[in-house]
C-alpha cells in the first residue's frame, strides 16, 4: 500500500511487521493541528477527520475493514483490520506485500 492524499492531506501507510496475526496489517497516519473541546480534551482537527473519514470510505469500497481513530498531537489514524471478511490476515499481508 502506498502513501494516500485526501482533501489536502496526505496519510502515510505504515505496514505492521508484527507476526501476531490478530493485529491489524497496518495504518495509515497524518498530522494535523492541536484542536481542544469545551472540556479541553484535545480532539483532531475538523477537516482532518473529516479527511480520515473519507480515507475510511475509500478503503472499505476497496474491500478492507478499515477503522478511523485519534490520538495526541494533533495524530489522526485509520487502521487496516485485514482485507473481506473471513479471509486470514496472512494472506492478506501477503497480498499487499
Amino acid at each position: 500500500m502506498k502513501n494516500r492524499k485526501v482533501k489536502n492531506h496526505t496519510f502515510e501507510y505504515v505496514k505492521n511487521n508484527s507476526e501476531d496475526v490478530h493485529d491489524e496489517i497496518g495504518y495509515y497516519q497524518c498530522r494535523g493541528a492541536l484542536w481542544f473541546d469545551d472540556d479541553h480534551d484535545q480532539v483532531p482537527e475538523p477537516g482532518l477527520w473529516k479527511a480520515a473519514l473519507a480515507l475510511t470510505n475509500d478503503l472499505r469500497k476497496e474491500g478492507f475493514e478499515a477503522e478511523p481513530e485519534y490520538s495526541e498531537k494533533g495524530w489522526v489514524e485509520v487502521y487496516v483490520l485485514t482485507r473481506y471478511r473471513g479471509r486470514r490476515i496472512e494472506q492478506t499481508k501477503k497480498e499487499l506485500e
